[in-house]
């Protein structure tokens, strides 16, 4: 048996069988504004090769129940207990059978549960989620954030369905302000649509696929990350997160 041969011939298979593109990696991924990498959609919330423009989509479907989902950070603006963020499973879903529930029922009033995708980092984007007002007394809130440098500083926007109503704030050092507002039916323990654009100077809220929400401010004008909100006692499910850099 002649050995080279043998070894060209492995070589050859291992090319042929190797990944094409970067090597995968467990490590958070920051995106710049200038440099935007080829990607699509992954469960996981990191790019990955395939399309044109970047896509991060979370379904919660990949991950384990009853524990936090994986590439998130957690924070809490203001009193009160931190937030139980946990990954639940869910018949009546949007898609698959799991969702991201805030379970912690704490009623302090300045108590804002946050919880934000560890990657990407974007200045414009469009951020969109699934979510169910499950239950509250204080407030039945689903809140979408974008922009953010950290648990104090950020934009937000939020549906209640105890108010009937959406309103778009800037978090600054802890301190909320609301800037816009939309009245409107918010049915509690039904699934409904939050988006938030917010491109340059202009912020654009739509919910249920109406717009509701065409502002301008100038408060946070670097890239932040983006995530999920609640406030007070609000137990609120959320699924479908997805965000598309602009």
């Amino acid at each position: 048996m002649k050995i080279l041969p043998l070894i060209a011939l492995a070589f050859a298979l291992g090319i042929a069988c190797s990944p094409v593109g970067p090597a995968s990696s467990d490590a958070p991924q920051t995106v710049s504004d200038e440099v935007l990498a080829q990607a699509g959609p992954q469960e996981t919330g990191q790019p990955s090769a395939g399309s044109t423009q970047m896509n991060w989509t979370r379904t919660f479907d990949e991950d384990a129940v009853d524990a936090p989902p994986p590439g998130f950070l957690f924070g809490r603006t203001g009193g009160g207990r931190p937030g139980q963020w946990l990954v639940r499973a869910d018949s009546g879903a949007p898609s698959g059978a799991n969702v991201l529930a805030q379970l912690d029922a704490d009623t302090t009033g300045n108590r804002f549960p946050v919880a934000v995708l560890d990657a990407p980092s974007l200045r414009d984007a469009r951020v969109s989620v699934r979510c169910k007002a499950v239950s509250g007394k204080v407030d039945q809130a689903c809140g979408l954030v974008a922009r953010y440098r950290d648990e104090n500083n950020y934009f937000v926007t939020r549906a209640n369905a105890l108010e009937d109503n959406v309103r778009l704030y800037v978090m600054k050092n802890g301190n909320r302000r609301e800037i816009a507002s939309w009245s409107g039916a918010v049915t509690p323990n039904a699934w409904h649509t939050l988006q938030l654009e917010v491109q340059g100077d202009r912020l654009q809220v739509t919910w249920d696929g109406q717009r509701v929400i065409d502002h301008r401010d100038r408060t946070f004008a670097d890239a932040g990350r983006v995530g999920v909100w609640t406030k007070a006692d609000s137990v609120t499910y959320f699924d479908d997160l997805r965000v598309d850099p602009l």
